[in-house]
């Protein structure tokens, strides 16, 4: 039986658009902590947290607190995970993958952009000049809003764009803008993840930039 075709085998992109949390940083533990922490405060169950990852923490916070409360609650979750960033770690292949694409790349993250810029400090991640965080658009993953910008401001289509995701959120996020999606199993099992190529992590792709186009590829094993 003749094998597979590669998912990406003679195609490439104008950009690579990396979600941050999960994907290039690992950042449960600080996360989980926060959130916990908040959820103590405010007298949630934190069991009701489960399913969240990915999502933006104003999409969270509004199913759990009044209207009157959501900016204060916010402010306070926020304050929290800037406050704990300790145990950050960057997750395999992430770093050489940010590298590889260089000027073609974007980190696109659910985070607001003062704990984006904390996270990506404490870990000593190559920064893409392009950062679309939270604060840059009104409708959060799993809309593709984020996505949308972040191809617009690169100046690319987003048809012409890869997604590189952990969480199906994002991934819904990605196809709903008409990018392509690359997923690593590093926070949710593959039978969870709908997305062209599944992957266990970066380190298990390589990406070259010819031309100014961006080629993405398996690692043989």
């Amino acid at each position: 039986m003749p094998s597979r075709p590669a998912p990406f085998s003679g195609r490439t992109f104008a950009a690579v658009l990396f979600d941050m949390d999960g994907t290039l940083v690992d950042s449960t533990a600080a996360v989980v902590r926060s959130w916990v922490a908040w959820a103590a405060e405010v007298g949630v169950d934190p069991y009701s947290l489960a399913g969240h990852h990915g999502v933006p923490a104003r999409a969270i916070v509004e199913k759990f607190v009044p209207a009157e409360r959501v900016d204060a609650a916010i402010a306070r979750i926020e304050e929290i995970e800037l406050g704990d960033t300790a145990d950050l770690t960057v997750l395999p292949g992430a770093a050489e993958a940010l590298d590889a694409v260089d000027g073609h790349g974007a980190i696109v993250t659910s985070c607001t952009a003062p704990l984006a810029a904390a996270r990506l400090g404490a870990t000593d991640l190559p920064r893409p000049q392009l950062v679309v965080t939270a604060d840059d658009v009104t409708r959060g993953k799993p809309h593709p809003e984020p996505y949308l910008l972040a191809a617009e401001r690169l100046g690319a289509d987003p048809a012409d764009c890869l997604v590189v995701e952990d969480a199906p959120s994002g991934l819904e996020a990605g196809r709903n803008a008409g990018c392509a999606t690359l997923a690593v199993t590093t926070t949710t099992a593959a039978a969870d993840l709908f997305a062209d190529l599944v992957v266990g992590t970066l380190a298990d792709v390589r990406f070259t930039v010819t031309g100014g186009r961006v080629a993405v590829a398996e690692v043989a094993t």
